[in-house]
């Protein structure tokens, strides 16, 4: 094992690491856990654009209460240099059910306070959308949120908001990252209060009840159409579960003002639980996690079981098919069009909307099929770059331009979605009061929201959206990443099996080439290691390596005009898919 590396995990079996800590390195180093000692010492656990992520344990790279008090510092010192009022307006605080996800919160106050950094703390859980909301109602210098998303229990992390409630961007985002790498030291580098002296002080101050009522009530007055809801309360059933997360602190109250009087909670599931005892992780994109909803909706006669990730910002739901009793899941595409469509035409009627000025924002993995939506309400549709805080940027822009009601829906094939501007970030809470509004039109007409969904196909056509990523894991992976993108840049065949390439978009050149790479044209859009293929037949495929993960995604997408029945056509565009996956196959597999 490298010298190196043994030293720095004996640094941490001495005070002034904690007793727990050096008990844990400790037993490593007399294990000869040669394998572990290397991961968790071999690099600091970095801060990148989004924040931390990782394991929770006791190392350099690890999230543990010494990784969370150098990235505090950095913030906090960033605050300090780069803003005018910044450590008197603050830094709101919260964090999920993740474990020690209260600790983190907890310490990430103690740094910013010995800094002069006046501290807005929850005391409990809350949703990440709220945090983003308390940063806005606050009038906050940043936000933080202990969470790890929808990651195994094993993981934690720390995402970082800016003024406007949006994931920090550049420039913040890169000044940020130069501010905590210069935090070398643990110790000599950190300033600390005790917690308590914090609170007496009156520099860390505890906001609850008056945040969550504003909140509460800002989605509140975004209910589309409660008189729907209202024409079916006494015979509609809602599934809901919060994944042992934050979505039980404000989803049951935000559903019972929009009018739902039979809402079933997944029993096993509702207590907030950081080690997600009846999930194998709890992502509401995979039916293993909806499984016990869907067991409670068959038994309450419910034909929808909602889900929220432990943060409360993703949506997965599950629809009964009338045809055959059982239970199909909605991909983040279809769920975000019913919503678009759902939204629009209320508005339209209720004469809320101004075509040819308002617009809906989504990233450029999203379905084409909001575009179509939107286009036939006279509705722009704007794409961005993977990456909600995208969406937040583009609002925050409105904003500052004084067209703060030009923004009305936005949302992410990742089952991300956000109605209105309140947050800047996706909001699973107001996602189920939406999706409960659907869920209360579809009952009232007979239907689910699977026929409600193949209305919107025989009206705009069909449209299929696949995700395959591909795991390359150390340094070798690292390297077969880029290597599959440089053979995607230098690829020059003029088809991909049998389907031709009509343009290709280098998103980190700016640049659009034709199929015989001539360039066409120019990209409006921040740089980034993203290539986009155009192909014949309405085909389409992104390539996107990962920030957060060792994978490469590829987003595959076509549509088609129905013709003949629309089974037919949705198996005759699922076959054409799928041949240009396994095209892709072979391409990864040669690069």
């Amino acid at each position: 094992m490298d010298q190196k590396i043994m030293e720095e995990a004996l640094k941490w079996t001495k005070e002034p690491f904690d007793p727990v800590t050096r008990e844990e390195i400790k037993k490593l180093i007399d294990d000869n856990n040669e394998k572990e000692l290397i991961d968790r010492f071999y690099k600091g656990l970095e801060f990148g654009t989004g924040g931390l992520r990782g394991i929770i344990g006791a190392g350099l790279n690890r999230m543990n209460v010494y990784t969370v008090r150098r990235a505090t510092q950095g913030l906090a010192n960033y605050i300090l240099k780069n803003t005018d009022n910044g450590k008197d307006k603050g830094v709101v605080i919260s964090y999920d059910s993740r474990n020690y996800s209260d600790v983190f919160a907890k310490e990430a106050a103690r740094v910013l306070a010995a800094n002069g950094i006046k501290v807005y703390i929850f005391s409990d859980i809350r949703p990440l959308p709220e945090m983003s909301f308390a940063v806005r109602y606050l009038k906050t210098q940043a936000g933080i949120m202990i969470t790890a998303s929808h990651n195994p229990p094993e993981y934690n992390g720390y995402k970082v908001s800016w003024e406007d409630g949006a994931q920090v961007i550049p420039p913040h985002d890169k000044g940020i990252i130069e501010e905590v790498n210069k935090v070398e030291d643990f110790f000599k580098d950190v300033k600390i209060i005790d917690f308590e002296e914090g609170l007496n002080s009156g520099i860390i101050t505890y906001i609850d009840e008056e945040v969550d009522n504003a909140y509460i009530k800002e989605i509140e007055n975004r209910i589309v159409n409660k008189q729907v809801v209202e024409s079916v309360a006494e015979n509609l059933n809602v599934v809901y579960t919060p994944l042992h997360g934050t979505g039980i602190k404000m989803v049951p109250k935000v559903l019972s003002n929009l009018g739902i009087k039979n809402l079933h909670i997944v029993e096993e599931q509702k207590e907030p639980n950081g080690d997600f005892p009846t999930v194998s992780y709890p992502n509401p994109e995979e039916a293993e996690a909806l499984s016990l909803g869907i067991k409670l909706a068959k038994e309450v006669a419910s034909d929808i079981v909602m889900a929220t990730d432990p943060d409360a910002d993703r949506l997965g739901i599950a629809v009964r098919d009338l045809k055959t009793g059982e239970f199909n899941l909605l991909t983040g595409n279809q769920l975000g069009s019913l919503m678009v469509y759902y939204v629009l035409s209320n508005y339209q009627k209720q004469g809320k909307l101004r075509p040819g000025y308002h617009v809906i924002i989504k990233s450029i993995v999203t379905t084409e099929l909001a575009r179509k939506i939107a286009e036939s309400f006279g509705v722009e549709t704007i794409d961005v770059l993977t990456g909600f805080k995208y969406i937040g940027a583009k609002i925050r822009e409105f904003e500052e331009a004084g067209n703060n009601d030009k923004f009305v829906f936005g949302f992410e094939e990742s089952y991300g979605f956000l109605l209105g501007d309140y947050v800047r970030d996706k909001d699973a809470v107001i996602a189920t009061q939406l999706t409960a509004e659907l869920a209360a039109y579809a009952y009232s007409e007979n239907k689910t929201l699977l026929d409600l969904l193949n209305e919107l196909y025989l009206k705009y056509g069909f449209f299929l959206e696949k995700l395959k990523s591909y795991t390359f894991k150390g340094f070798e992976g690292a390297q077969k990443i880029q290597n599959i993108m440089k053979g995607l840049r230098e690829y020059k065949d003029d088809t991909i099996g049998v389907y031709k390439i009509l343009e290709r978009w280098d998103i980190l050149e700016s640049k659009i080439y034709d199929s015989e790479g001539n360039e066409i044209g120019a990209i409006d859009l921040p740089k980034s290691n993203v290539l986009i293929f155009k192909l014949e037949n309405n085909l389409k495929f992104i390539a996107r390596p990962s920030g957060t993960e060792p994978k490469i995604k590829f987003y595959f997408m076509v549509s088609s005009e129905i013709e003949g029945s629309l089974e037919s056509t949705k198996e005759k565009v699922s076959d054409i898919l799928d041949s240009l996956i396994s095209q892709i196959d072979k391409l990864v597999e040669d690069f």
